[in-house]
């Protein structure tokens, strides 16, 4: 009686086997196999780190019960990948210039929806990236929300052996955990054996949560990769025919310790190479910027001063910022303080062998301003109804909703700019979708793109993308620079926003006068972020050239894009030849060196203090590089920079300071440590590190 139903089983079995299929995708470091089943859908049966030869899947233990693989609402239902109710229609994998990529397509049977899942993995990167791509079939619209783009659970061992370094993944954190706007980089790894993996969001901004739960299934850490859900709401609506593409998250395998499988160089160099969107192989221009000490008082006299000396030192980029305009919003020059317009100013950057550049409010624009007295209601609105202002150097500015059809004028006028004033940079500013200090965000208007404020928030996100887009459609060698205040929030960085530009001004470090924040809190912003965000994307303000002493400044500024401020009509003729050769030295070094393939924090890298030494190292695979230590008020007369992951080899070490050979060392002479003297009265010591054959 038993026999009819067991063997009705073992043909379901057999048919579901049958019409099983399974992809995998991969290099030469890391490997994902991706199955779908017509009975529990999509999933991924192996993350394979094939370097180090660990699998972050339990053998048998896949988790088709609990893991989804993406999730989302749409129209009130629940559809993940793990799902009955998803048909297979195609796979498509494709061999690309620099990797391979992966398209699973899928149809809903209960939806008119279709999803697209999307693998990529690049040569030289133990790096998967995905996302999704959904696109409404039917003939009406479809309302989105609680979009989960990666949900996958890997093991790196016993639960009570598990570790997560959270918020750029520097801050170590318990393992149930929620990140937020902050969490660009979160790393998860076994605390013995150092297999970990990292998770870079490009959800940009507000938007982003990750979800990190290591302590509920034993041996597997549950992650989900979303939008938000509560605090910043994610909603979309999908008209007929309409697709939606979701930002990517990056998924990377490592071994902390294990020479370049350290997270220490294989986050860089991933970033670098694969996240930032054009930065040359000589690194980034060196930029000076007017904003302090002159702020909106810039004018054509101190800036021709300026350039003379800008140019002296050997400044790529001369920027003006704020000042330069007659209102925000257009780009009008102000006569009375540049009497003959841009082009005098333009002249005397190009003839001291640099490109001009100039600060543009993005959405923030004057009340008389043509696309506002044309297009009011392109104007964001606040809950009661009212035109949504924004307080800024130039008094109360009226804050365009940039999921309007305001996007296209503003590209416009940015390209203009460009045009106009032949710009090799442009820095976008102040408050899109949300001011970093404290007005309420998102858009509350009818009849924008948007049909609600919750959707307003992201689809704002997305009109920066467009509006970059193109500006790079048409300049596509233009370096645009997307500041905190545009992405909304205090010294934020991530990868969303690097996905629509080049650069980040991401902070306004107070620096005028010796005692100021200053060099020591630029450089705890930086310590904090460079493990999984690319530096050379880090313009951190505010920099001056002229306080309180070159060295310390210049060191600090070569730990990220070198950024600098200040009058320098201050410096003495000895101070300006001191960056000239300085200056020219690091852009050799940077010219022969990749030192965008790791960053190593040293000393009291965690947080900085007046009482202890701090520093960092940027190397290339091949050891040569950088290393800048700063001695603060610790009065210590040495520092042990220990770099136990250095490449095999013997390493020259030149004092760029005092233009002295410091020695030959060999690998297991910097795991042991090797003691650096500060130089006599010098508050820095700056290393070129070369090899010795």
């Amino acid at each position: 009686m038993r026999i009819k139903p067991l063997v009705s089983v073992l043909l379901l079995l057999l048919a579901s086997s049958a019409l099983s299929q399974s992809w995998t995708i991969g290099n030469d470091q890391i490997e994902r196999k991706i199955t779908f089943d017509p009975a529990s859908g999509l999933l991924t049966e192996r993350l394979a780190d094939l370097t180090t030869h660990t699998d972050f899947i339990l053998p048998g233990k896949p988790g088709r019960t609990s893991v989804q693989e993406f999730s989302f609402v749409c129209n009130g239902q629940t559809l993940t990948g793990a799902s009955s109710t998803l048909q297979l229609l195609r796979a498509d994998e494709s061999t690309l210039p620099d990797g391979k990529s992966l398209t699973v397509r899928l149809r809903s049977t209960t939806l008119p929806l279709e999803v697209s899942v999307m693998y990529r993995v690049y040569h030289g990167h133990p790096a998967i990236r995905k996302w999704l791509v959904l696109r409404n079939t039917g003939s009406a619209a479809l309302h989105l929300s609680h979009m989960n783009i990666e949900a996958i659970a890997p093991s790196v061992g016993p639960s009570n052996e598990t570790l997560l370094n959270a918020q750029y993944g520097a801050i170590p954190r318990e393992t149930f955990y929620t990140g937020r706007s902050e969490d660009a980089g979160l790393l998860v790894a076994n605390g013995r054996s150092g297999n970990g993996f990292a998770i870079l969001s490009e959800v940009p901004g507000y938007m982003k949560r990750t979800e990190i739960d290591a302590w509920n299934d034993p041996g597997r850490v549950h992650v989900g990769v979303l939008y938000d859900t509560d605090l910043m709401p994610f909603e979309r609506s999908l008209a007929p025919g309409e697709e939606f593409i979701t930002a990517a998250v990056s998924l990377l395998l490592f071994r902390n310790g294990d020479s370049f499988n350290d997270p220490h160089w294989i986050l860089p160099s991933y970033t670098a190479k694969v996240l930032e969107r054009r930065i040359g192989a000589s690194g980034a221009p060196w930029i000076y910027n007017t904003w302090e000490p002159f702020q909106r008082s810039i004018n054509r006299d101190i800036t021709l001063k300026l350039i003379d000396v800008a140019g002296f030192m050997g400044m790529d980029i001369f920027t003006i910022d704020d000042g330069w305009q007659q209102e925000y919003g257009e780009n009008t020059v102000d006569s009375t303080s540049f009497p003959g317009g841009l082009e005098p100013i333009r002249e005397a950057v190009e003839s001291k062998g640099m490109r001009l550049g100039l600060w543009i409010p993005l959405a923030a624009v004057g009340p008389k301003t043509a696309d506002y007295v044309r297009h009011p209601g392109w104007a964001a609105v606040d809950q009661s109804g009212k035109a949504k202002l924004t307080s800024t150097m130039g008094g109360s500015k009226v804050v365009m909703c940039l999921a309007s059809p305001f996007q296209v004028a503003a590209a416009d006028r940015i390209n203009d700019a460009i045009e106009r004033f032949h710009l090799a940079y442009v820095k976008l500013d102040l408050t899109t979708i949300f001011n970093a200090y404290g007005e309420a965000p998102g858009c509350w208007a009818k009849g924008h793109y948007h049909g609600s404020w919750a959707e307003s928030l992201n689809m704002i996100y997305e009109g920066i993308s467009h509006v970059t887009s193109k500006v790079y459609e048409k300049h596509p060698d233009v370096l645009i620079d997307l500041t905190f205040e545009l992405w909304g929030q205090k010294h934020v960085i991530d990868a969303g926003l690097l996905a629509a530009g080049d650069l980040d001004w991401m902070s306004n470090v107070n620096d005028s006068t010796s005692d100021s924040a200053g060099p020591l809190q630029a450089r705890t912003l930086l310590y904090q972020r460079a493990i999984s965000m690319p530096v050379e994307s880090m313009l951190i303000g505010n920099l001056h050239a002229d306080i309180p002493t070159p060295p310390e400044v210049f060191a600090t500024a070569i730990g990220s894009a070198p950024l600098l401020l200040g009058d320098l009509r201050n410096l003495s003729t000895a101070d300006q030849q001191w960056y000239q050769n300085h200056i020219r030295w690091f852009k050799k070094l940077r010219r022969s060196a990749n030192i965008d393939e790791s960053f190593f924090p040293l000393g009291s890298w965690r947080q900085p203090t007046s009482a202890g030494w701090d520093g960092f190292a940027r190397l290339s695979h091949a050891g040569s590089g950088v290393i800048a230590i700063f001695r603060n008020k610790s009065n210590t007369s040495a520092a042990d920079i220990q770099l136990p992951l250095m490449p095999g080899g013997t390493f020259k070490v030149h004092s760029v300071v005092t233009n002295r050979d410091i020695g030959v060392f060999t690998k297991d002479d910097w795991i042991r440590g090797v003691q650096i003297r500060f130089p006599d009265s010098q508050p820095v010591e700056i290393l070129e590190v070369s090899s010795a054959h």
